[in-house]
C-alpha cells in the first residue's frame, strides 16, 4: 500500500479499488477549499500533490466542489466525484456543469452524470485484452486516449487503460470514471471494467441519457 505525506487538511482517497481493496486511483481532497481561495493557488497545490486530480470542497453541506489537475481546472471528472460523494456522504454534488446525483450501495459509491459533461477523449478498441495489457505507455498522438478491449463481451467485462497525454506528469490514469462513462454510453450497455494495475469501475446507462458510474473508495491518508 502506498504511503502519502500530505499537508494538514488534506485527505488522500483511493477510488475504484479492486475487489481485494488494492489499487484505485489516488485522489487528493482539500477539506476546506477556502484555504486555497483562487485558481492559481489551487493549481499550485494540485501540482505539489501530484495526483491526477485534486478536489477542493467549497461547501461540504451543499456538495459544491472544484476539481483540478496539476495543469488545469476540470468542469467534470469521474473518480474525484465518486471519491467526494463517498467522503461527504451526500446525495447531490454541485458542479458548474450541473448537479451530480450520488448514492451508496453496500461497498460501492455511485454517481449519475451526463456523458457530455466529460472531457472528450478517443475511445480506441483493441482486438484483445492482451494487447491492452502489453501497451508500454501512451501510443503516439495527442489528447486523452482510452484504450480498451473486451475480456468477455457477453458479460460486459472490459480491460482498459487511460493515457491523459496532457504533458503535465501523469503518464497513465489508474482508474478513470469519465472515460468509463463515455465508453458505457458509446456501447449502450452496463460494463464491468478492469483498468490500470487492478482497479474496478462499474457503469450502467439509463434511458434518459445519463450514466451511473460506481466503485469502491478507501481512505489512504489523512493530513
Amino acid at each position: 500500500m502506498n504511503h502519502y505525506d500530505v499537508p494538514r487538511g488534506i485527505d488522500v482517497l483511493r477510488v475504484f479499488c479492486g475487489p481485494d481493496g488494492r489499487h484505485g486511483n489516488a485522489l487528493g481532497v482539500v477539506r476546506d477549499g477556502s484555504s486555497h481561495p483562487d485558481e492559481a493557488s489551487r493549481r499550485r497545490l494540485a501540482r505539489q500533490l501530484g495526483f491526477s486530480e485534486t478536489v477542493f470542497v467549497d461547501d461540504p453541506e451543499r456538495g459544491r466542489v472544484d476539481i483540478h489537475t496539476p495543469g488545469l481546472r476540470l468542469p467534470f471528472a469521474g473518480h474525484p466525484l465518486v471519491g467526494a460523494a463517498w467522503l461527504l456522504d451526500l446525495e447531490i454534488l454541485e458542479l458548474p456543469v450541473g448537479d451530480v446525483f450520488a448514492r451508496q450501495d453496500g461497498e460501492f459509491t455511485w454517481i449519475t452524470a451526463r456523458p457530455e459533461w466529460a472531457p472528450p477523449r478517443t475511445l480506441q478498441q483493441y482486438a484483445t485484452a492482451a494487447e491492452v495489457e502489453a501497451l508500454p505507455g501512451p501510443p503516439p498522438g495527442e489528447g486523452r486516449l482510452y484504450a480498451w478491449a473486451w475480456e468477455d463481451e457477453a458479460a460486459g467485462r472490459v480491460r482498459a487503460r487511460a493515457f491523459p497525454r496532457r504533458g503535465e506528469g501523469t503518464v497513465e490514469d489508474e482508474a478513470t470514471g469519465a472515460a468509463a462513462m463515455l465508453l458505457s454510453a458509446h456501447l449502450g450497455r452496463a460494463l464491468n471494467i478492469a483498468q490500470g494495475r487492478g482497479s474496478q469501475i462499474l457503469t450502467a446507462p439509463a434511458p434518459d441519457g445519463t450514466v451511473e458510474v460506481g466503485g469502491r473508495v478507501l481512505m489512504a491518508a489523512r493530513g
